[in-house]
């Protein structure tokens, strides 16, 4: 069999400054899509702590007004409902409905940084206990 020869300057050869400049772009991409996707993650999951902390501050006012038999009178009210370190704003309407005996209570769920974005809406039918 015969041997090609090789040149000691031809075997000692590495990669051109093409080759690296399109392997760290390529890199450099791959790097960027990560970030997106952990900071995605990181919001999503921020957001679905303020759904739950949301819907535990409207679960507790509809099981106050069960747990005390209460009749609310209709109309609506606002109050702070805070949960955790999670500043929100809860409204309850209170509406009268077709039977006299029952009135539909609505509680919906506020972040106080953004007032105009309802995180949580929780509806309620209370008889009236007395």
């Amino acid at each position: 069999m015969m041997r090609l020869a090789v040149s000691p300057a031809r075997a000692a050869r590495g990669f051109t400054l093409l080759e690296v400049l399109v392997a760290l772009v390529i890199v450099g991409t791959a790097l960027g899509a990560s970030l997106r996707a952990v900071g995605s993650l990181t919001q999503n999951s921020s957001d679905l702590q303020a759904s739950m902390m949301a819907t535990w501050s409207a679960e507790n006012r509809l099981a106050q007004i069960r747990l005390g038999r209460e009749w609310p009178p209709i109309g609506q009210r606002t109050f702070e409902c805070t949960q955790a370190d999670l500043p929100l704003m809860c409204e309850e309407n209170v509406l009268a409905t077709p039977n006299p005996a029952f009135r539909r209570v609505e509680v919906s769920v506020f972040n106080n940084q953004n007032a105009a974005r309802r995180i949580i809406k929780l509806t309620q039918v209370v008889p009236n206990a007395q």
